[in-house]
């Protein structure tokens, strides 16, 4: 929601008005110095929305701020041109409305166009949520990382690495939507209180690592576009592409990272195919270049890839896990129920590469159990146990 500056206004004084925590506003709008605002100048507040409203017989801008226990400063800066002592009947003018409730209730097959649909309202209500393309596809989809927070600790998440464990995706975006709805509402999670985090933590989040692939998976051969004969001949001619985790390329790129690559290429794969191929070289495919470089970029401290399925923690690689790793993890065993293992006979995913370059914690965390692609009544589980996993993340 946007609101325009008058004489002798702050952001304290918005925050004030609106209920919602300063930080967040100076987040949402770090266009502006906070202590030179300008008169006329549009503030976004986020957590509200603005809703149409008709003037009815007898309304002043105090009897509509009463009823709908408003400010009336802030039914004022919300319109800026309407004349408090000439409102007529049947003039609209614009009521601020709280968002209590989550704008994420879509979550089955969660495409690349439900995600970017989600995002911008998401962004259009919280701008305090950063968005920026890290890279782009084999089709030339945006790569989309989300920052959420104002603090000096980087941690991140990632999802979809997997073209077939696509439900990773709203299980990161609804964690999203949560946490936005709990810093603009002062509502806790789990007992933990979310600003404390947004202002101690920077939250990187990928939600869709392989959006060519997912959509291949959720819309058939159609989603390849140019690519549909190849990807139709990889799959045998066949249409169902549910058991698809490759890029479109048909580039696992889960094994695509330079960390015993050629252990791993050995015994995969020699050509592209549905599932996995490590491609011809590390680091051939646009996505996984993608990663590698946002991370050479970020000092995170703390590295989840999320896929499906298993309910465990990979942790561990060749004894280059910091001691902090088992900590961590033994916190996410804790309130996920998921089962922590340190080594694993498979490698060059992201999580060994991440740990292999900077010593840092670094975990593929399988959500679920059963055959993938999992189906969506699993959702809600899945999310809950997840949630534990994401909000240590932020504590730990």
């Amino acid at each position: 929601m946007k609101i325009q500056v008058i004489q002798g206004d702050s952001f304290w004084y918005y925050s004030q008005l609106s209920g919602i925590p300063l930080p967040l506003i100076i987040a949402s709008n770090q266009q502006l110095n906070p202590n030179q605002l300008m008169i006329g100048q549009e503030v976004s507040i986020p957590g509200y929305q603005a809703v149409a409203y008709t003037i009815q017989a007898n309304d002043t801008l105090w009897s509509i701020a009463q009823s709908n226990q408003i400010p009336v400063d802030l039914l004022l800066r919300i319109n800026p041109n309407v004349q408090p002592t000439q409102l007529q009947i049947g003039q609209t003018i614009s009521l601020p409305q709280r968002i209590t409730t989550p704008i994420i209730t879509d979550v089955n097959n969660y495409t690349y166009e439900k995600m970017v649909t989600d995002l911008q309202r998401l962004i259009e209500l919280y701008p305090f949520i950063q968005q920026q393309s890290i890279g782009n596809s084999v089709l030339d989809k945006e790569i989309i990382e989300l920052q959420i927070g104002s603090g000096s600790r980087q941690k991140h998440i990632n999802g979809s690495f997997h073209a077939q464990e696509w439900i990773t995706t709203p299980v990161i975006m609804l964690f999203l939507n949560d946490y936005a709805l709990a810093l603009t509402n002062h509502s806790p999670i789990r007992g933990l209180d979310m600003l404390t985090y947004f202002e101690t933590n920077t939250l990187s989040l990928v939600p869709m690592v392989n959006p060519d692939g997912v959509n291949l998976v959720i819309n058939g051969a159609e989603a390849a576009g140019s690519q549909q004969d190849f990807v139709l001949s990889l799959n045998n001619g066949n249409t169902d592409f549910s058991g698809w985790k490759a890029n479109i390329n048909g580039v696992d790129l889960n094994n695509q990272y330079p960390a015993l690559w050629e252990t791993e290429a050995a015994r995969k794969p020699d050509s592209p195919a549905p599932r996995d191929f490590p491609g011809y070289e590390p680091l051939s495919e646009p996505e996984a270049i993608a990663m590698a470089d946002l991370a050479r970029a970020r000092p995170f401290e703390i590295m989840n890839a999320f896929h499906t399925q298993g309910e465990v923690i990979f942790w561990g690689y060749q004894g280059m896990e910091p001691p902090a790793s088992e900590t961590i993890v033994q916190e996410y065993s804790s309130v996920s129920g998921y089962e922590a293992v340190q080594y694993v006979d498979s490698f060059a995913g992201y999580k060994d590469w991440f740990i292999q370059e900077f010593r840092r914690p670094g975990y593929t965390v399988e959500l679920g159990s059963g055959m993938n692609p999992l189906p969506i009544s699993q959702f809600d589980e899945i999310y809950q146990e997840t949630l534990g996993i994401m909000l240590a993340t932020l504590y730990m």
